[in-house]
């Protein structure tokens, strides 16, 4: 009698976890479909009051936008909604593929891409997008400059990815061995043995990706390439998202930037692309290994890179959203003007 009344109650406890969970789903559901209204709202009203003269709507036709992408940032799932609507946006998608996977340009190419990018009217408007590092186009002298926009991720947690990356691949392309094929070490392994492939020297890429090509940006544990980071991505970022908030950084840019990625928080949300290249048998480290890292030099300036880019992000995307004390969205337009 007693374990019929032990299994009734251990049947109820299931059925209340699997009704929590049901509507922990049905609330997230409905929280992103609250946001993907939010954000429409707020276009629709903002367009519906702001005055754009022919001329100005011809120049989004010369919208140029680079992307340099970091790897292992969640990167190529952005890039699939880009080739998924560039037909029906009417723009133009490129890879930027640089010999041997370099990431920093020799100096006379730097000025033939600044030119080239600039000048090239057929594939106007553009997304370019590219292993490569930050490229300030007034200092080569250009007309115009491109707008940049990146993601970046938790600096331990994209070492990680890439660690295993190597060694079991991805489900983008599965069947491709990488170069560390077979190898069996654990990343925590890695970390107590000191082997070269889980140096934390190695998580120095986010930082120089976004300082550029000054040689001082690529030397592990710059200070001045850190603060040169930061300054570059505020000055000339339009937007830098985070890996794990991809939804925000994909509906900010598509209400920013209609040209080119009107519908794209609607794909996001209802395709398979939320989940592209996803690393394969990944094993999170264990604390002991998270703190022995976290002591390095280079971890706690990739990670103030990281919190400085997510502070700004929030600043950017709570701007967007926010309200006003009679509940409207934040919009500008013109009035006055004279003579009539």
């Amino acid at each position: 009698m007693l374990n019929v009344h032990k299994l009734w109650m251990f049947s109820g406890l299931c059925v209340i976890v699997i009704i929590i969970l049901y509507f922990q789903s049905e609330i997230a559901r409905l929280e992103d479909n609250y946001r993907k209204l939010e954000y429409r709202l707020a276009q629709t009203h903002s367009e519906s009051r702001q005055f754009f003269p022919k001329s100005l709507a011809k120049g989004d036709d010369d919208l140029v936008v680079i992307y340099n992408r970091v790897p292992k940032t969640g990167s190529t799932s952005f890039v699939g909604i880009a080739y998924d609507l560039c037909k029906k946006n009417h723009f133009k998608v490129l890879h930027i593929n640089i010999t041997a996977n370099m990431h920093v340009m020799s100096l006379n190419n730097q000025y033939k891409f600044a030119q080239n990018v600039t000048r090239w009217q057929d594939v106007k408007p553009a997304l370019y997008h590219g292993h490569m590092a930050f490229l300030n186009f007034e200092r080569l002298g250009t007309s115009s400059k491109p707008i940049f926009v990146n993601l970046i991720r938790k600096p331990l947690d994209r070492l990680v990815s890439y660690y295993y990356f190597l060694r079991n691949g991805d489900n983008f392309r599965p069947h491709l061995v990488r170069k560390k094929h077979g190898d069996k070490m654990t990343f925590d392994e890695c970390v107590e043995r000191s082997q070269p492939d889980c140096d934390p020297t190695n998580m120095w890429l986010q930082v120089p990706f976004f300082c550029g090509h000054s040689a001082q940006c690529w030397k592990p544990g710059s200070l001045w390439a850190l603060e040169q980071a930061k300054r570059n991505l505020v000055d000339h970022y339009l937007l830098v998202g985070v890996t794990e908030e991809m939804l925000d950084f994909i509906t900010v840019l598509e209400s920013t930037l209609p040209r080119l990625f009107k519908g794209a928080t609607e794909h996001y949300l209802n395709s398979n692309k939320s989940h592209l290249r996803q690393t394969s048998s990944k094993i999170e480290p264990s604390q002991a290994t998270i703190d022995k890292i976290q002591e390095s030099t280079v971890w706690k300036m990739e990670n103030e890179l990281y919190e400085f880019a997510l502070e700004h992000f929030k600043f950017v995307k709570k701007k967007l959203l926010s309200r006003e004390n009679n509940g409207v969205a934040q919009t500008y337009f013109y009035e006055k003007i004279r003579p009539k």
